[in-house]
Protein backbone atom coordinates (compact mmCIF):
# COMPACT_ATOMS: atom_id res chain seq x y z
CA UNK A 1 0.00 0.00 0.00
CA UNK A 2 1.23 3.44 -0.86
CA UNK A 3 1.82 6.01 1.35
CA UNK A 4 -1.09 8.19 0.07
CA UNK A 5 -3.14 5.19 0.51
CA UNK A 6 -2.05 4.89 4.34
CA UNK A 7 -3.00 8.64 4.55
CA UNK A 8 -5.82 8.33 3.49
CA UNK A 9 -6.94 5.12 5.62
CA UNK A 10 -5.73 7.53 8.37
CA UNK A 11 -7.87 10.30 7.78
CA UNK A 12 -10.76 8.19 7.60
CA UNK A 13 -10.37 6.46 10.32
CA UNK A 14 -10.13 9.82 12.32
CA UNK A 15 -12.66 12.19 10.09
CA UNK A 16 -13.24 14.65 13.49
CA UNK A 17 -9.12 15.03 13.17
CA UNK A 18 -9.09 16.05 10.10
CA UNK A 19 -12.05 18.53 10.59
CA UNK A 20 -9.88 20.37 13.68
CA UNK A 21 -7.04 20.80 10.95
CA UNK A 22 -9.61 22.50 8.69
CA UNK A 23 -10.94 24.46 11.68
CA UNK A 24 -7.86 25.72 12.66
CA UNK A 25 -6.65 26.49 9.29
CA UNK A 26 -9.22 28.74 8.87
CA UNK A 27 -8.95 30.62 11.66
CA UNK A 28 -5.54 31.41 10.86
CA UNK A 29 -6.73 32.58 7.47
CA UNK A 30 -9.30 34.50 8.99
CA UNK A 31 -6.75 36.14 11.94
CA UNK A 32 -4.59 37.12 8.91
CA UNK A 33 -7.04 38.62 7.28
CA UNK A 34 -8.11 40.72 9.83
CA UNK A 35 -4.82 42.75 10.18
CA UNK A 36 -4.46 43.39 5.98
CA UNK A 37 -5.89 46.70 5.18
CA UNK A 38 -7.08 46.12 1.35
CA UNK A 39 -8.14 49.82 0.98
CA UNK A 40 -4.49 51.12 0.92
CA UNK A 41 -3.12 53.89 -1.52
CA UNK A 42 -0.60 51.16 -2.94
CA UNK A 43 -2.81 48.11 -2.17
CA UNK A 44 -3.82 45.67 0.79
CA UNK A 45 -1.21 46.72 3.07
CA UNK A 46 -0.57 43.84 6.26
CA UNK A 47 -0.23 45.73 9.54
CA UNK A 48 -1.93 48.87 9.44
CA UNK A 49 -5.72 47.77 11.39
CA UNK A 50 -5.70 45.40 14.18
CA UNK A 51 -9.35 43.47 15.01
CA UNK A 52 -10.69 44.31 17.94
CA UNK A 53 -11.48 41.81 20.73
CA UNK A 54 -15.45 41.12 19.56
CA UNK A 55 -13.98 40.33 16.24
CA UNK A 56 -11.25 37.53 17.56
CA UNK A 57 -13.66 36.17 19.88
CA UNK A 58 -16.53 35.54 16.86
CA UNK A 59 -13.72 34.24 14.66
CA UNK A 60 -12.89 31.96 17.35
CA UNK A 61 -16.13 30.56 17.66
CA UNK A 62 -16.51 30.47 14.12
CA UNK A 63 -13.84 28.59 13.98
CA UNK A 64 -14.50 26.18 16.63
CA UNK A 65 -17.93 25.53 15.37
CA UNK A 66 -16.39 24.30 12.02
CA UNK A 67 -15.26 21.22 14.01
CA UNK A 68 -18.84 19.29 13.97
CA UNK A 69 -19.58 20.33 10.60
CA UNK A 70 -19.47 16.73 9.58
CA UNK A 71 -21.77 15.80 12.95
CA UNK A 72 -24.89 18.51 11.79
CA UNK A 73 -24.03 20.84 8.95
CA UNK A 74 -26.98 22.47 9.18
CA UNK A 75 -26.63 23.48 12.79
CA UNK A 76 -23.01 24.71 12.13
CA UNK A 77 -24.15 26.99 9.13
CA UNK A 78 -26.96 28.83 11.03
CA UNK A 79 -23.84 29.16 14.28
CA UNK A 80 -21.75 31.07 11.75
CA UNK A 81 -24.21 32.85 9.70
CA UNK A 82 -25.25 34.01 12.83
CA UNK A 83 -21.75 34.91 14.04
CA UNK A 84 -21.27 36.74 10.29
CA UNK A 85 -24.06 38.71 11.02
CA UNK A 86 -23.27 40.29 14.31
CA UNK A 87 -19.54 40.83 13.00
CA UNK A 88 -21.43 42.53 10.17
CA UNK A 89 -23.42 44.97 11.50
CA UNK A 90 -20.88 45.75 14.87
CA UNK A 91 -17.59 45.38 13.93
CA UNK A 92 -15.50 48.64 12.22
CA UNK A 93 -13.03 47.85 10.40
CA UNK A 94 -14.59 44.61 9.52
CA UNK A 95 -12.83 41.51 9.78
CA UNK A 96 -13.79 37.98 8.25
CA UNK A 97 -15.67 36.14 10.04
CA UNK A 98 -17.72 35.10 6.78
CA UNK A 99 -15.30 32.74 5.96
CA UNK A 100 -16.24 30.31 8.46
CA UNK A 101 -19.77 30.49 6.84
CA UNK A 102 -18.76 30.10 4.20
CA UNK A 103 -16.93 26.60 4.41
CA UNK A 104 -20.41 25.60 6.39
CA UNK A 105 -22.08 26.40 3.53
CA UNK A 106 -19.81 24.12 1.49
CA UNK A 107 -20.31 21.30 3.97
CA UNK A 108 -24.36 21.52 3.90
CA UNK A 109 -24.31 21.53 0.20
CA UNK A 110 -21.96 17.88 0.21
CA UNK A 111 -24.15 16.25 2.04
CA UNK A 112 -27.12 17.21 1.38
CA UNK A 113 -29.27 16.79 -1.66
CA UNK A 114 -29.81 19.77 -4.76
CA UNK A 115 -33.23 21.51 -3.57
CA UNK A 116 -31.97 21.40 -0.13
CA UNK A 117 -28.73 23.16 -1.30
CA UNK A 118 -30.25 25.76 -3.43
CA UNK A 119 -32.78 26.99 -0.93
CA UNK A 120 -30.02 26.96 2.13
CA UNK A 121 -27.48 28.74 -0.86
CA UNK A 122 -30.01 31.42 -1.83
CA UNK A 123 -30.85 32.11 1.96
CA UNK A 124 -27.59 32.47 2.93
CA UNK A 125 -26.23 34.90 0.14
CA UNK A 126 -29.18 36.96 0.62
CA UNK A 127 -28.94 37.05 4.42
CA UNK A 128 -25.25 37.78 4.31
CA UNK A 129 -25.28 39.94 1.48
CA UNK A 130 -28.37 42.22 2.48
CA UNK A 131 -26.82 42.38 5.80
CA UNK A 132 -23.69 43.80 4.56
CA UNK A 133 -24.88 46.18 2.17
CA UNK A 134 -27.63 47.55 4.62
CA UNK A 135 -26.18 47.27 7.85
CA UNK A 136 -22.61 47.23 7.41
CA UNK A 137 -20.12 50.38 7.65
CA UNK A 138 -19.03 50.16 3.71
CA UNK A 139 -21.28 51.91 1.29
CA UNK A 140 -23.48 49.10 -0.39
CA UNK A 141 -21.66 49.27 -3.80
CA UNK A 142 -17.91 48.34 -1.68
CA UNK A 143 -16.27 45.51 -3.25
CA UNK A 144 -16.22 43.45 0.35
CA UNK A 145 -19.89 43.30 0.04
CA UNK A 146 -19.80 41.81 -4.03
CA UNK A 147 -16.84 39.79 -2.73
CA UNK A 148 -19.02 38.24 -0.15
CA UNK A 149 -21.68 37.33 -2.31
CA UNK A 150 -20.00 35.64 -5.05
CA UNK A 151 -17.67 33.42 -2.05
CA UNK A 152 -21.27 32.11 -0.28
CA UNK A 153 -22.10 31.68 -4.35
CA UNK A 154 -18.96 29.50 -4.76
CA UNK A 155 -19.06 27.29 -1.67
CA UNK A 156 -22.82 26.33 -2.62
CA UNK A 157 -21.14 25.21 -6.76
CA UNK A 158 -18.36 23.62 -5.26
CA UNK A 159 -20.51 21.47 -2.41
CA UNK A 160 -23.01 20.83 -4.84
CA UNK A 161 -20.83 19.49 -7.70
CA UNK A 162 -18.40 17.55 -4.73
CA UNK A 163 -21.63 15.73 -3.67
CA UNK A 164 -22.60 15.08 -7.44
CA UNK A 165 -19.49 13.32 -8.29
CA UNK A 166 -19.41 11.33 -4.76
CA UNK A 167 -22.95 9.91 -6.10
CA UNK A 168 -21.71 9.33 -9.78
CA UNK A 169 -18.98 7.23 -8.61
CA UNK A 170 -21.00 5.41 -6.13
CA UNK A 171 -23.42 4.90 -8.52
CA UNK A 172 -20.50 3.31 -11.14
CA UNK A 173 -19.32 1.14 -8.22
CA UNK A 174 -22.66 -0.08 -7.70
CA UNK A 175 -23.36 -0.62 -11.15
CA UNK A 176 -20.23 -2.44 -11.64
CA UNK A 177 -20.47 -4.56 -8.36
CA UNK A 178 -24.56 -5.58 -9.65
CA UNK A 179 -22.79 -6.62 -13.22
CA UNK A 180 -19.98 -8.91 -11.63
CA UNK A 181 -22.74 -10.55 -9.34
CA UNK A 182 -25.27 -10.91 -12.12
CA UNK A 183 -21.82 -12.43 -14.11
CA UNK A 184 -21.17 -14.93 -11.78
CA UNK A 185 -24.72 -15.64 -11.23
CA UNK A 186 -25.18 -16.30 -14.79
CA UNK A 187 -21.88 -17.99 -15.09
CA UNK A 188 -23.43 -20.45 -11.79
CA UNK A 189 -26.82 -20.78 -14.24
CA UNK A 190 -24.64 -22.24 -17.10
CA UNK A 191 -22.48 -24.26 -15.12
CA UNK A 192 -25.40 -25.81 -13.19
CA UNK A 193 -27.45 -26.10 -16.82
CA UNK A 194 -24.64 -28.11 -18.07
CA UNK A 195 -24.15 -30.30 -15.64
CA UNK A 196 -27.60 -31.26 -15.91
CA UNK A 197 -27.50 -32.03 -19.66
CA UNK A 198 -24.34 -34.00 -18.76
CA UNK A 199 -25.77 -36.15 -15.94
CA UNK A 200 -28.58 -36.69 -18.26
CA UNK A 201 -26.64 -37.75 -21.40
CA UNK A 202 -24.28 -40.27 -19.12
CA UNK A 203 -27.48 -41.80 -16.97
CA UNK A 204 -28.81 -42.54 -20.78
CA UNK A 205 -25.78 -44.31 -21.41
CA UNK A 206 -25.03 -45.97 -18.58
CA UNK A 207 -28.60 -47.08 -17.88
CA UNK A 208 -29.33 -48.17 -21.43
CA UNK A 209 -25.88 -50.57 -21.78
CA UNK A 210 -25.63 -51.48 -18.42
CA UNK A 211 -29.21 -53.14 -19.12
CA UNK A 212 -28.00 -54.96 -21.83
CA UNK A 213 -24.97 -56.25 -19.87
CA UNK A 214 -26.72 -57.19 -17.07
CA UNK A 215 -29.81 -59.26 -19.03
CA UNK A 216 -26.85 -61.25 -21.40
CA UNK A 217 -24.66 -61.54 -18.08
CA UNK A 218 -27.62 -63.44 -16.56
CA UNK A 219 -28.12 -65.29 -19.60
CA UNK A 220 -24.68 -66.05 -20.03
CA UNK A 221 -24.48 -67.40 -16.54
CA UNK A 222 -27.27 -69.66 -17.08
CA UNK A 223 -26.51 -71.16 -20.20
CA UNK A 224 -22.87 -71.57 -19.64
CA UNK A 225 -22.87 -75.75 -18.37
CA UNK A 226 -25.30 -76.96 -21.05
CA UNK A 227 -25.03 -74.57 -24.32
CA UNK A 228 -21.67 -73.11 -24.10
CA UNK A 229 -22.41 -71.43 -27.92
CA UNK A 230 -24.84 -69.48 -26.68
CA UNK A 231 -22.96 -68.39 -23.57
CA UNK A 232 -20.57 -67.51 -26.12
CA UNK A 233 -22.87 -65.20 -27.98
CA UNK A 234 -24.41 -63.43 -24.87
CA UNK A 235 -21.00 -62.74 -23.87
CA UNK A 236 -20.01 -61.08 -27.57
CA UNK A 237 -23.19 -58.85 -26.72
CA UNK A 238 -22.15 -58.06 -23.41
CA UNK A 239 -18.53 -57.01 -24.87
CA UNK A 240 -20.26 -55.04 -27.79
CA UNK A 241 -22.33 -53.14 -25.00
CA UNK A 242 -19.46 -52.71 -23.07
CA UNK A 243 -17.64 -51.06 -26.17
CA UNK A 244 -20.91 -48.85 -27.13
CA UNK A 245 -21.01 -48.03 -23.32
CA UNK A 246 -17.36 -46.81 -23.21
CA UNK A 247 -17.07 -45.04 -26.59
CA UNK A 248 -20.44 -43.54 -25.61
CA UNK A 249 -19.02 -42.21 -22.43
CA UNK A 250 -15.70 -40.84 -23.92
CA UNK A 251 -17.76 -38.85 -26.23
CA UNK A 252 -19.65 -37.20 -23.49
CA UNK A 253 -17.15 -37.03 -20.51
CA UNK A 254 -14.79 -35.26 -23.20
CA UNK A 255 -17.03 -32.42 -23.35
CA UNK A 256 -15.55 -31.14 -20.19
CA UNK A 257 -12.34 -30.88 -21.58
CA UNK A 258 -10.99 -27.55 -22.31
CA UNK A 259 -10.45 -26.24 -25.68
CA UNK A 260 -6.98 -27.16 -25.77
CA UNK A 261 -6.69 -29.94 -24.60
CA UNK A 262 -6.21 -32.94 -27.31
CA UNK A 263 -7.98 -35.45 -28.74
CA UNK A 264 -11.07 -33.85 -28.10
CA UNK A 265 -14.33 -36.08 -29.47
CA UNK A 266 -15.55 -35.92 -33.24
CA UNK A 267 -17.76 -38.01 -33.04
CA UNK A 268 -21.36 -37.17 -34.07
CA UNK A 269 -24.10 -36.98 -31.36
CA UNK A 270 -26.31 -40.15 -31.59
CA UNK A 271 -30.04 -39.39 -33.22
CA UNK A 272 -32.53 -41.07 -35.21
CA UNK A 273 -30.22 -42.37 -37.93
CA UNK A 274 -29.22 -45.18 -35.94
CA UNK A 275 -32.62 -45.87 -34.52
CA UNK A 276 -32.44 -49.67 -35.96
CA UNK A 277 -29.19 -50.30 -34.48
CA UNK A 278 -30.78 -49.02 -31.21
CA UNK A 279 -33.52 -51.90 -31.61
CA UNK A 280 -30.93 -54.46 -32.56
CA UNK A 281 -28.74 -54.48 -29.36
CA UNK A 282 -32.60 -54.68 -27.55
CA UNK A 283 -33.35 -57.45 -30.07
CA UNK A 284 -29.65 -59.27 -29.23
CA UNK A 285 -30.74 -58.99 -25.43
CA UNK A 286 -33.75 -60.43 -25.82
CA UNK A 287 -36.36 -57.98 -26.14
CA UNK A 288 -38.83 -57.72 -29.79
CA UNK A 289 -38.63 -54.67 -30.96
CA UNK A 290 -40.76 -53.43 -33.69
CA UNK A 291 -39.99 -50.09 -35.14
CA UNK A 292 -42.29 -48.20 -37.89
CA UNK A 293 -41.22 -44.94 -39.02
CA UNK A 294 -43.57 -42.35 -41.40
CA UNK A 295 -40.67 -38.94 -40.91
CA UNK A 296 -39.60 -39.52 -44.37
CA UNK A 297 -36.22 -39.14 -43.81
CA UNK A 298 -36.83 -35.55 -42.75
CA UNK A 299 -33.64 -33.92 -41.10
CA UNK A 300 -34.03 -32.89 -37.69
CA UNK A 301 -32.41 -30.63 -35.88
CA UNK A 302 -29.58 -31.91 -33.71
CA UNK A 303 -31.38 -30.62 -30.75
CA UNK A 304 -34.35 -32.30 -31.61
CA UNK A 305 -32.87 -35.77 -32.92
CA UNK A 306 -30.40 -36.47 -29.85
CA UNK A 307 -33.65 -35.95 -27.70
CA UNK A 308 -35.40 -38.36 -29.68
CA UNK A 309 -33.13 -40.83 -29.86
CA UNK A 310 -32.41 -40.30 -26.14
CA UNK A 311 -36.67 -40.86 -25.79
CA UNK A 312 -36.51 -44.08 -27.60
CA UNK A 313 -33.47 -45.32 -25.40
CA UNK A 314 -34.46 -44.31 -22.25
CA UNK A 315 -38.01 -45.99 -22.83
CA UNK A 316 -36.56 -49.52 -24.48
CA UNK A 317 -34.22 -49.72 -21.30
CA UNK A 318 -37.04 -49.52 -18.93
CA UNK A 319 -39.01 -52.05 -20.71
CA UNK A 320 -35.90 -54.61 -20.61
CA UNK A 321 -35.39 -54.10 -16.91
CA UNK A 322 -38.61 -53.89 -16.09
CA UNK A 323 -42.00 -54.93 -18.24
CA UNK A 324 -41.44 -58.84 -17.91
CA UNK A 325 -39.65 -61.58 -20.11
CA UNK A 326 -42.19 -62.06 -22.23
CA UNK A 327 -42.58 -58.32 -23.00
CA UNK A 328 -42.43 -56.95 -26.35
CA UNK A 329 -41.93 -53.31 -27.61
CA UNK A 330 -43.50 -51.16 -30.27
CA UNK A 331 -41.78 -47.82 -31.90
CA UNK A 332 -43.15 -45.39 -33.86
CA UNK A 333 -42.27 -42.03 -35.12
CA UNK A 334 -44.31 -40.05 -37.18
CA UNK A 335 -43.64 -36.95 -38.44
CA UNK A 336 -47.48 -34.63 -37.78
CA UNK A 337 -47.64 -30.86 -39.37
CA UNK A 338 -44.83 -28.80 -37.44
CA UNK A 339 -44.04 -31.56 -34.83
CA UNK A 340 -42.78 -35.44 -34.36
CA UNK A 341 -44.30 -37.89 -32.37
CA UNK A 342 -42.87 -40.72 -30.78
CA UNK A 343 -44.49 -43.83 -29.01
CA UNK A 344 -43.04 -46.80 -27.40
CA UNK A 345 -45.23 -49.23 -26.30
CA UNK A 346 -44.90 -52.41 -24.82
CA UNK A 347 -46.67 -55.27 -23.63
CA UNK A 348 -45.11 -55.95 -20.37
CA UNK A 349 -46.54 -57.41 -17.09
CA UNK A 350 -43.89 -56.01 -14.78
CA UNK A 351 -42.90 -59.13 -13.17
CA UNK A 352 -39.23 -58.84 -14.29
CA UNK A 353 -36.53 -59.39 -10.86
CA UNK A 354 -33.53 -57.99 -13.15
CA UNK A 355 -34.23 -54.80 -12.09
CA UNK A 356 -33.09 -54.95 -8.70
CA UNK A 357 -29.46 -55.63 -10.05
CA UNK A 358 -29.25 -52.54 -11.63
CA UNK A 359 -30.76 -49.93 -9.26
CA UNK A 360 -31.06 -46.88 -11.64
CA UNK A 361 -35.16 -47.18 -11.69
CA UNK A 362 -35.09 -47.24 -7.71
CA UNK A 363 -36.59 -50.53 -8.54
CA UNK A 364 -39.44 -50.14 -11.17
CA UNK A 365 -41.08 -47.13 -13.05
CA UNK A 366 -44.68 -46.08 -12.96
CA UNK A 367 -47.12 -48.42 -14.21
CA UNK A 368 -45.11 -51.36 -12.86
CA UNK A 369 -43.53 -51.62 -9.98
CA UNK A 370 -45.44 -47.89 -8.41
CA UNK A 371 -41.94 -46.47 -8.28
CA UNK A 372 -40.46 -43.72 -10.29
CA UNK A 373 -37.06 -43.15 -11.43
CA UNK A 374 -35.01 -40.88 -12.93
CA UNK A 375 -34.96 -42.23 -16.24
CA UNK A 376 -38.74 -40.71 -16.98
CA UNK A 377 -37.69 -37.56 -15.17
CA UNK A 378 -34.99 -37.05 -17.20
CA UNK A 379 -37.33 -37.91 -20.46
CA UNK A 380 -39.61 -35.36 -19.71
CA UNK A 381 -36.99 -32.64 -18.89
CA UNK A 382 -35.03 -33.27 -22.02
CA UNK A 383 -38.77 -32.67 -23.75
CA UNK A 384 -39.83 -30.17 -22.29
CA UNK A 385 -36.89 -28.20 -22.25
CA UNK A 386 -37.46 -28.00 -26.68
CA UNK A 387 -40.76 -27.07 -26.04
CA UNK A 388 -42.34 -30.09 -26.37
CA UNK A 389 -44.77 -32.21 -24.08
CA UNK A 390 -44.35 -36.00 -22.85
CA UNK A 391 -46.49 -38.46 -21.12
CA UNK A 392 -45.97 -41.60 -20.14
CA UNK A 393 -48.32 -43.99 -17.82
CA UNK A 394 -49.90 -47.66 -17.84
CA UNK A 395 -51.99 -48.94 -20.61
CA UNK A 396 -55.74 -50.25 -20.09
CA UNK A 397 -55.42 -53.81 -20.72
CA UNK A 398 -51.21 -54.17 -19.18
CA UNK A 399 -48.12 -52.81 -20.69
CA UNK A 400 -47.12 -48.76 -20.65
CA UNK A 401 -46.97 -46.36 -23.06
CA UNK A 402 -44.62 -43.13 -23.48
CA UNK A 403 -45.52 -40.69 -26.12
CA UNK A 404 -43.74 -37.41 -26.67
CA UNK A 405 -44.44 -34.65 -29.30
CA UNK A 406 -41.41 -32.82 -30.29
CA UNK A 407 -41.63 -29.36 -32.11
CA UNK A 408 -39.45 -29.52 -35.29
CA UNK A 409 -40.39 -26.73 -37.42
CA UNK A 410 -39.22 -24.14 -34.91
CA UNK A 411 -36.49 -25.09 -34.41
CA UNK A 412 -35.51 -25.96 -37.47
CA UNK A 413 -36.17 -22.25 -38.29
CA UNK A 414 -34.16 -21.45 -35.66
CA UNK A 415 -31.16 -23.01 -36.69
CA UNK A 416 -31.73 -21.77 -40.06
CA UNK A 417 -31.91 -18.21 -38.51
CA UNK A 418 -28.30 -19.07 -36.81
CA UNK A 419 -26.65 -20.33 -39.80
CA UNK A 420 -27.44 -17.02 -41.78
Amino acid sequence: MSTLERTRCRIRAHPLALDAVIAFGVLVCMVASSFVDPHAEVGPKWGTRTPDALSLALMALGAAALVLRRRNPMAVLAVTTALSLVELVTADPRAPVAMSAVVALYAVAATTDRPTTWRVGLLTMTVLTGAAMLAGPLPWYAQENLGLFAWTGMAAAAGDAVRSRRAFVHAIRERAERAERTREEEARRRVAEERLRIARDLHDVVAHHIALVNVQAGVAAHVMDKRPDQAKEALAHVREASRSALNELRATVGLLRQSGDPEAPTEPAPGLARLDELADTFRHAGLPVEVARADQGTALPAAVDLVAYRVIQEALTNVQKHAGREAKAEVSVVLVGAGMEITVLDNGTGDDTGSENTGDEHGGRDGHNGHGGHGLLGMRERVTALGGALTAGPRYGGGFRVHAILPVKDHATTAAGESV
